[in-house]
């Protein structure tokens, strides 16, 4: 009953104000802007200071901003996100915890993703149609909680979750917590998108309020614009050899500068997706005119033109703000980077990835090249990538490796078939694998090689550890922009530079290949994709029932514990210490082993 008490004093709060332009086309909440302006002037009263982008976000985003305690770093802030995403290998713990709650509906609008579970194996379509049957019990039970609990479910096959919200549900100032680590792509337009666990998912659901350690932000100044090879994707991948895998920790990365404005808006989220390397809680750029192109071109322009009112107060850091720490970046001097193998921050520049290779014996020839993943599948990535396909077709020559190719959403992947991309890349000699994470997260049933064989395979992704694409842990992994990879995909060797160096066409004429170029946007503008991959709640959900088999081995409802005694817990066995590099996809791999993560 307090639940609807409480949900009910928020639309009340809600309703006072005049905006009544939805979040989404799919939501009936309204963008909060007002309702964060009024919050934010009662911290800047307080505070007496210019404020940064993430602090603007995070204090109009407190449950209780004239008494919570606001020190970076130090203090815990208690905060109203505006909604939730989650994937479908997450998302089977979270949505049976919250079954365990006996609440009816969802507090905040909710979304449910599935990527995670659609192995790469063949090719697009026959890999969905293998998931769809080995995964059927999970799809049906995810999909029958979406209805009766309030959660938009998008189907397998509709893409990447960090795609599909930069496309339909990110908006600047907005606060959003998701639980997938790479959730920061949405700082791409501009909100402040945090990665969680599973059971900070159920508190928002529940309508209990987000706890966060008030994050230090760094401030990352951009000067001067990427050119010729160099794109976004350098970018991160130089931070990433600056501030090392754990140097962003329990910081905000917060990019400034004339530089920002250069980049496109699906190029911001590529960094902003990359971050989550370094450690960081998020990263954020400010609201700018490349963001209104996407949203415009997205179907958005309501949101937009509401942005653009709040674009100098909400949505832009304070000019004098601070920053804990500042690193500068001079885009004009950027060069292309290969970080690898086994750490993304092992930081290769191009032209000396080679002499890299001999000198460290890492396996020169490569074996498979891989673009697209929720980092790079944007259409500008795809675009630029088949510029240079298109050129290296001109003179006979098609991919001397396998090459793979993972749109981020239908709509990219639609997109790309109308424009002709698709059929650039497979008479490249490339496969297209189907709209979902597939090789990025572990999810590649790979037979070319034998497990604990040494090879080299370069990609687009964001993750590089031991074993992270293919469960071996004898590949070694680089991570590059689209661009190079295709381009190295071309000679099969990590000794291969494509801004100095020639390729060898049908006819033994040496050429060159010229920088890669395309469009932030498709000119015809995006086409809608399927029309039945999104499924929408009722109204009512109370009488859909829950899809879960009695004899399944991967889902069961959850019993209540024992109620607690006050008494701690002592003298419990330590299962295991760990010192180094440890990542999540050490302590909960991908690959087979989804299948064992919710039981």
């Amino acid at each position: 009953m307090m639940l609807f008490k409480n949900i009910s004093k928020q639309i009340q709060i809600l309703r006072k104000y005049s905006i009544s332009i939805p979040m989404s086309k799919f939501d009936k909440n309204p963008l909060p802007y007002e309702i964060l302006q009024e919050k934010l002037n009662i911290v800047r009263q307080r505070l007496q200071h210019p404020l940064t982008l993430t602090e603007k976000i995070l204090y109009s985003h407190l449950d209780s901003p004239k008494d919570e305690k606001l020190v970076r770093g130090k203090s815990y802030l208690r905060l109203r996100p505006d909604r939730i995403a989650m994937q479908d290998a997450t998302a089977q713990m979270a949505v049976l915890q919250f079954i365990s709650s006996g609440l009816t509906k969802v507090a905040v609008p909710t979304t449910i993703h599935c990527d995670h579970l659609i192995q790469a194996q063949k090719n697009a379509n026959a890999d969905l149609k293998r998931s769809l049957g080995l995964n059927k019990e999970v799809f049906d039970f995810l999909g029958s909680a979406a209805q009766k609990y309030g959660i938009g479910f998008w189907k397998p096959g509709s893409g990447i979750i960090h795609q599909i919200f930069l496309e339909n549900y990110a908006f600047p100032g907005l606060l959003m917590i998701g639980t997938d680590s790479h959730t920061p792509n949405g700082g791409g337009l501009g909100g402040l998108c945090i990665g969680i666990g599973g059971a900070d998912a159920v508190d928002v659901m529940a309508n209990i309020p987000w706890e966060l350690k008030n994050p230090k932000v760094f401030g990352v100044k951009l000067k001067g614009k990427t050119s010729g090879w160099t794109c976004s994707k350098d970018i991160i991948l130089k931070i990433a050899g600056v501030l090392t895998v754990k140097g962003g920790t329990g910081a905000v990365l917060e990019y400034f500068g004339p530089g920002t404005d250069e980049i496109s808006c699906t190029g911001m989220g590529t960094i902003c997706n990359m971050g989550a390397e370094i450690g960081a809680t998020t990263s954020i750029f400010p609201y700018n005119d490349k963001m209104k192109e996407y949203l415009l071109a997205t179907g958005r322009k309501d949101i937009a033109a509401t942005a653009d009112k709040y674009k100098n107060e909400l949505l832009t850091a304070d000019k004098n703000c601070e920053y804990n720490k500042i690193i500068e970046i001079n885009l004009d001097e950027l060069e292309p980077y290969v970080n690898g193998p086994y750490t993304p921050d092992r930081v290769n520049e191009l032209s000396k990835l080679g002499s890299n290779a001999k000198q460290h014996r890492w396996p020169m020839n490569i074996s498979n090249a891989l673009i697209g993943s929720c980092t790079n599948s944007s259409y500008e990535d795809m675009s630029r990538c088949a510029s240079l396909v298109k050129q290296a077709m001109s003179h006979g020559v098609k991919a001397k490796v396998p090459f793979y190719i993972t749109p981020g959403s239908d709509k990219v992947r639609a997109t790309m078939e109308r424009d002709g991309l698709i059929k650039v890349f497979t008479d490249f000699g490339g496969t297209v694998l189907a709209n979902a994470c597939g090789p990025c997260i572990g999810q590649w049933d790979r037979h070319d090689i034998k497990k604990g064989e040494k090879n080299t395979i370069i990609c687009s992704y964001n993750r590089n550890f031991s074993g992270r694409n293919d469960l071996n842990p004898g590949t070694h992994s680089f991570l590059a922009s689209p661009e190079i990879v295709t381009a190295m995909s071309m000679a099969g060797t990590l000794d291969f530079d494509p801004t100095t160096q020639e390729l060898t066409g049908k006819d033994n004429e040496k050429f060159r290949l010229t920088p890669p170029s395309g469009d932030q946007m498709p000119k015809k503008g995006f086409e809608a994709g399927s029309s039945d991959i999104y499924v929408d709640p009722p109204k009512d959900g109370s009488s859909i029932e829950l899809k879960i088999d009695p004899s399944s081995k991967r889902l069961q409802k959850l019993e209540p514990f024992p109620k607690w005694d006050g008494k701690d817990l002592l003298d419990m066995m330590i299962l295991i210490k760990i010192k180094g590099k440890c990542t999540t996809d050490h302590i909960s791999a991908a690959g087979p082993w989804l299948a064992y993560r919710d039981i």
